[in-house]
């Protein structure tokens, strides 16, 4: 074991410099044009596609592989923006293996499906890189719609609304646009400033100004928001983490944090070998969020990483493959444990003690016995929450704002769509789906239908 490895507590340059990059480096790197010809070749390009119908957005899938197979990448592009603007991304971070892939007839006849996800990188990474357009906007409407947010909700609202004519201004809190593909996912799954370039894509069809440093809330407010546009488009994501509700939690001033804030904080790094982070590791929660951040906390170099659970393997909310991934990475994944006190010595985390549960009747309930765990970092990722200032004034449906099928909020004039909404499921092509057809019925509204 190297010296870096034995090093106590919360610290930088766990790690041998060039291990960093190699570590980080590109999950899934893309297709070359052979291996693209021959992984489009094995798709049946099935009549009733159940993997078309399986895609949030309803990408034509059969379609943009036939082109790959003809070699017409760019055609193959046109027909993924069509339906997903942000199909680069989404072929990237989209958990795939449980949507097209999981229902491609490949899959149900051998155990293994056409790689969609790849092929759709290979074609979309063409077209950006040959900054390929496919759309055009139409003649200015003089409407000026506010979509607040730059995530992909918010992006993808603005990029039909501008199609249409209409004047958009994004607004976002965040030093950068982007939300949570800027800020919210896995180095290793968008390296090299990939977040920004899809932005800029996004945006290149005029029409669109982005303000940044703009919170709703804060500097700006729906109120005024309407005064000055002729409709708004919340996309704010969720802002608030769920605590633990365990005893300590208060106390914990160095060593305890959100998942997500790790995650940022990582994504914004110049240099990994100064982030800090710890010898052992503890994870709780079972969503893609906690294994992001375990499995980018042993690339750091952490020796010991575990990510507890409190219910079972098939109710966690990652996938498959994601946990086979942090697995393959040296991540130990424990269920059946959740948090009950957290230990530390003058405000900084030393462990966790963790109770065993059980599901008595459908519900969760501790069994009474518990498991201590040293860490000297805990992280938070059991969910986020919606700021109370983002929906002031709006109607709510667990927790989160309520819509209708096109995205219309409680008060006319306002449409909300990605994770804030009581619709959104944390996938990113499911906020692209939202934010396209409340876009759609923005225009609606605007043009007096």
């Amino acid at each position: 074991m190297s010296e870096g490895m034995l090093k106590q507590g919360i610290v930088p340059g766990r790690l041998e410099p060039g291990q960093y990059a190699r570590n980080f480096s590109d999950l899934h790197p893309r297709l070359d044009k052979h291996e693209a010809f021959v992984e489009a070749d094995r798709c049946y390009f099935c009549f009733d596609a159940p993997c078309m119908h399986a895609c949030p957005t309803s990408i034509d899938i059969p379609m943009f592989i036939r082109e790959i197979s003809t070699d017409n990448p760019l055609g193959a592009a046109e027909t993924i923006f069509e339906q997903n603007i942000l199909g680069g991304m989404c072929a990237r971070v989209c958990p795939t293996e449980q949507l097209c892939e999981e229902a491609c007839v490949r899959m149900e006849a051998e155990g293994k499906p056409v790689k969609i996800g790849q092929l759709q990188r290979y074609a979309t990474d063409i077209a950006m890189e040959e900054n390929a357009q496919f759309f055009e906007r139409a003649p200015s409407t003089g409407k000026k719609i506010a979509v607040v947010g730059a995530g992909p909700a918010g992006l993808a609202a603005a990029h039909r609304l501008a199609v249409h004519g209409h004047d958009v201004t994004i607004y976002d809190a965040r030093p950068k646009a982007g939300g949570l593909n800027e800020y919210g996912i896995a180095t290793y799954k968008t390296p090299d400033g990939f977040a920004q370039a899809e932005v800029e894509y996004v945006t290149a069809i005029g029409g669109i100004d982005i303000e940044l440093g703009q919170a709703l809330g804060k500097e700006l407010s729906l109120e005024g928001l309407l005064k000055t546009h002729d409709a708004v488009f919340l996309g704010v994501g969720l802002g608030g983490v769920n605590a633990l509700r365990a005893e300590g939690e208060s106390t914990a001033d160095d060593g305890l944090a959100a998942a997500v804030d790790f995650i940022s904080e990582l994504r914004q790094s110049d240099d990994l070998s100064k982030l800090p982070v710890g010898r052992r590791i503890v994870v709780i929660g079972g969503g893609m969020t906690a294994i992001d951040a375990a499995v980018q906390s042993k690339l750091l170099g952490a020796e010991d990483v575990t990510i507890c659970y409190r219910r079972g393997q098939e109710h966690m909310n990652a996938s498959g493959f994601e946990q086979d991934l942090a697995a393959s990475k040296g991540v130990r994944i424990r269920h059946w444990l959740q948090p009950k006190r957290i230990l530390t010595e003058n405000g900084r985390v030393t462990g966790i003690e963790l109770e065993y549960t059980t599901l008595t009747e459908g519900r969760l309930v501790g069994m009474g016995h518990t498991l201590t765990l040293p860490a000297d970092q805990v992280f938070k990722a059991i969910g986020q929450t919606l700021e109370d200032e983002t929906a002031a004034g709006l109607a709510l449906s667990g927790g989160r704002i309520a819509v209708d099928a096109e995205g219309r909020t409680s008060r006319p004039g306002v449409w909300a769509g990605g994770d804030c909404i009581d619709k959104g499921d944390d996938l990113t092509v499911t906020a692209v789906a939202q934010g396209r057809d409340a876009a759609e019925s923005i225009h609606r509204y605007l043009s007096g239908n």
